[in-house]
């Protein structure tokens, strides 16, 4: 997990790699670990840290997507119905099976949502996680005991899968270095090479940790950067259009109290058509989503005030507890890379844009993939790989991540409390924690966070940064900013001891992550 030996590999300017894999979020880590797995010399190279852009900022569930069925998209959700089978095999220590409700309101929703959700059901196959039923005013009040009553009829039941998203990628990252990957964080190619025929043989990249410009040769290049893919394209063909129409989806986490229960609400229509969902996490609720068109990608979004009361509005119409500002612990907003039409509509909202992925290969060899959706993110990087070795020349190698076990694999994990996204590595947690008992205490009375997990995301998960560790690693930021802010100081001085950094990095580290904190605050907050 050393960066510094990733980077001796890669600077080995002698070696010809087989693919190359720009962007380190969902997909490309998925590729990573596809190509790694079936034996091809893969180097993936991240311009910031792993899962930092969309990859982190998702509603962190794993599923077919009810919506896309009453859109009629059936080829889509028969795809993520299989992946979220695949996802739940081979990481059952971050897969949860989650029950939802949709509150019914009106006479004839109880009828409509019960059949159209036992057709989510019969898609699903043999991998469904359970049976979509009918339900009793008294059963839904039972498990969402804050649902607005008024008018409530009753309600449906039905399953999907819920994940920590960044801590899927870490293990993602992990596994690819398992399968002999070249991985490394805070890498940003900066153009590609080319050779005599035009055609792309490799990348230019730099450091932006610690300086120093690197080329590397390849026999093929995979852009996998989501909503940075049009930057990359334009490295090879500056002419051409852009491929990706960038829209932002924005969540508020709140305190579990605003649900009452261990179940999730799904809204099935919202005044703009959306469906918004309230689903517990790490004892918190995040809610959302928003979708909101952008015309810039860029990688720390900020929401906008129209998103957080658009959310805020909605729970409340749905919640006897009715969240305010005041009541958020922390919101994010991500930006979804949808593959766009060629010919863009004016106006055109961004929903009706398809959400599976696309694949695009340039004269000169670029192989792009963008849209889909962290669901499918397997099945995307096998499609990728697949064409890659036909259009590059490499040697054909079969998938075999349909039944690759992804680092930290372990069944029934005690989900108490933060602790079970490590899975089987906890015990070398523990063993830290025994070792060192000053690193056994808890960081903060609101967090089960030890001192070492911080050692351990350095260590082994390739933590640079304090917010690496307390956005991505430890998911912080994500849970409770404020409690967040409170810590990064001891962050930064267990971080600083394994890094053999001085006071004056631990001094920047801090300052930085309080500034990016506030941004995840609906009111400012300076810390203890």
């Amino acid at each position: 997990m050393n960066r510094d030996n990733n980077i001796k590999k890669i600077s080995d300017t002698t070696i010809l790699w087989d693919i190359v894999v720009v962007g380190g979020g969902a997909t490309g880590l998925g590729i990573a670990v596809d190509a790694a797995s079936r034996g091809y010399k893969v180097v993936l190279l991240e311009q910031s840290d792993f899962t930092k852009a969309t990859s982190s900022r998702s509603t962190k569930l794993v599923h077919g997507g009810v919506r896309y069925l009453a859109q009629g998209d059936v080829g889509l959700v028969v795809e993520a119905l299989r992946e979220r089978g695949l996802m739940r095999k081979n990481a059952p220590h971050l897969f949860h099976d989650q029950r939802f409700i949709i509150g019914n309101y009106k006479w004839w929703e109880k009828a409509f949502y019960t059949i159209g959700l036992t057709v989510y059901d019969i898609l699903a196959g043999k991998r469904a996680l359970g049976r979509s039923l009918a339900m009793s005013k008294a059963s839904v009040l039972k498990e969402i005991p804050q649902i607005v009553t008024r008018n409530l009829r009753g309600g449906v039941v039905y399953h999907d899968g819920q994940f920590d998203d960044s801590r899927m990628g870490i293990n993602l990252m992990q596994t690819a270095l398992e399968q002999g990957a070249v991985v490394a964080n805070y890498m940003k190619v900066v153009g590609l090479l080319k050779d005599g025929s035009e055609r792309i043989s490799g990348v230019k990249f730099v450091d932006d940790l610690k300086g120093g410009e690197y080329t590397l040769r390849s026999k093929a290049v995979i852009n996998a950067t989501g909503i940075f893919v049009d930057q990359v394209i334009k490295m090879d063909l500056p002419e051409d259009d852009d491929i990706v129409r960038p829209s932002q989806g924005v969540h508020l986490v709140v305190d579990k109290s605003f649900l009452g229960g261990d179940t999730a609400i799904m809204i099935p229509k919202t005044s703009d058509g959306r469906v918004m969902f309230g689903v517990p996490w790490h004892g918190k609720v995040v809610l959302g989503t928003t979708d909101t068109p952008l015309k810039e990608s860029v990688l720390e979004p900020k929401a906008l005030e129209e998103e957080i009361n658009f959310i805020l509005k909605t729970a409340g119409e749905y919640l006897v507890k009715k969240p305010t500002r005041a009541d958020v612990l922390s919101v994010f907003a991500g930006l979804r890379p949808l593959a766009a039409p060629k010919k863009n509509t004016d106006g055109q909202k961004t929903k009706e844009i398809s959400r599976s992925h696309k694949i695009v290969i340039s004269k000169n060899g670029l192989v792009t993939i963008t849209g889909g959706k962290w669901t499918t993110y397997r099945d995307m990087a096998e499609d990728v790989l697949d064409k890659t070795i036909v259009e590059c020349g490499l040697t054909h190698k079969a998938c075999v991540t349909k039944s690759l076990h992804i680092h930290g694999y372990k069944e029934n994990v005690d989900r108490s409390d933060f602790s079970y996204v490590y899975g089987s590595d906890y015990e070398k947690i523990q063993k830290i924690q025994k070792d060192r008992p000053d690193l056994a205490e808890k960081l903060h009375s609101r967090f089960d966070y030890t001192g070492a997990e911080v050692v351990w995301a350095v260590r082994e998960e390739m933590a640079l940064t304090v917010e690496d560790v307390l956005a991505r690693r430890l998911r912080a930021l994500f849970i409770d900013a404020r409690a967040a802010i409170d810590i990064a100081p001891s962050v930064a001085e267990i971080m600083a001891e394994e890094l053999n950094e001085d006071i004056d990095w631990q001094k920047k580290q801090v300052a930085e992550f309080i500034e990016l904190a506030q941004h995840y605050l609906l009111v400012p907050y300076k810390g203890t």
